[in-house]
């Protein structure tokens, strides 16, 4: 039984975050809580704290997002405190999947970044 407790940030629907739950329990861990992060969003200091935890608010932050190309923020020089408000008013900003621990996370998923982040939990 691994020594911390993960909780998972995703979307039930979305392919890439259940591949990543599923990754995470056949290697041996649980995953303490999913939190949806459509029906239950998160708020700007949820951010903040996840945003540390991934190493800065530009490895949280989505670029790949619909809603970044519609809104032409490509173009944007974007702030971290610009990247924070977009992230906690709408949770399509946010890299996911989000496993966070109780000391580090990552954003997003590839099998060798999680067997790191797995090693330490």
């Amino acid at each position: 039984m691994p020594d911390q407790l993960l909780k998972m940030y995703w979307l039930p629907n979305c392919s890439t975050c259940r591949q990543a739950v599923e990754y995470v329990e056949k290697n041996g861990h649980a995953i303490s809580e999913l939190r949806d992060i459509k029906t239950n969003p998160l708020n700007r200091s949820e951010v903040v704290r996840l945003s540390a935890l991934v190493g800065g608010v530009d490895q949280l932050f989505s670029r790949r997002a619909r809603k970044y190309r519609e809104m032409n923020l490509a173009g944007r020089e974007l702030s971290e405190d610009d990247m924070i408000d977009l992230m906690s008013a709408e949770y399509t900003f946010i890299k996911r999947p989000v496993l966070a621990g109780k000391s580090h996370a990552l954003a997003g998923f590839s099998m060798r970044m999680y067997d790191g982040f797995l090693e330490k939990a």
